[in-house]
């Protein structure tokens, strides 16, 4: 049995698949990874992320991680990462903090 790798020679791209609310990674053309997302018009969640354990230590959960954040960005919507990967990956990237949504309550009394 083979152990499948991401080479230097792999070609690694992350997608977004709008009509399934994730985005994927792909090895190869092979999807080895994904981030589920619900997208408001106010903000983005990332319930949920993984990454086939035969492609665990890659880098990949960190590209999809960039990636998504990334679109959030370009979109201008705050990130509520529920997600415990994608929150810890916020949390050890100083550059995306910005991102993380912040509850302001509309209510007035």
């Amino acid at each position: 049995m083979t152990t499948p790798t991401a080479s230097d020679r792999s070609q690694v791209e992350v997608v977004d698949v709008p009509e399934s609310s994730r985005f994927e990674v792909r090895v190869d053309g092979r999807t080895v990874g994904l981030a589920d997302y619900l997208r408001t018009r106010e903000l983005v969640v990332y319930p949920h992320t993984e990454v086939d354990e035969a492609y665990n230590g890659m880098g990949l959960g960190s590209a999809l991680a960039r990636a998504v954040l990334d679109d959030a960005r370009e979109r201008g919507l705050p990130v509520l990462a529920t997600c415990p990967f994608i929150a810890g990956w916020m949390a050890r990237h100083p550059e995306y903090r910005d991102l993380a949504y912040q509850n302001r309550s509309r209510v007035a009394d």
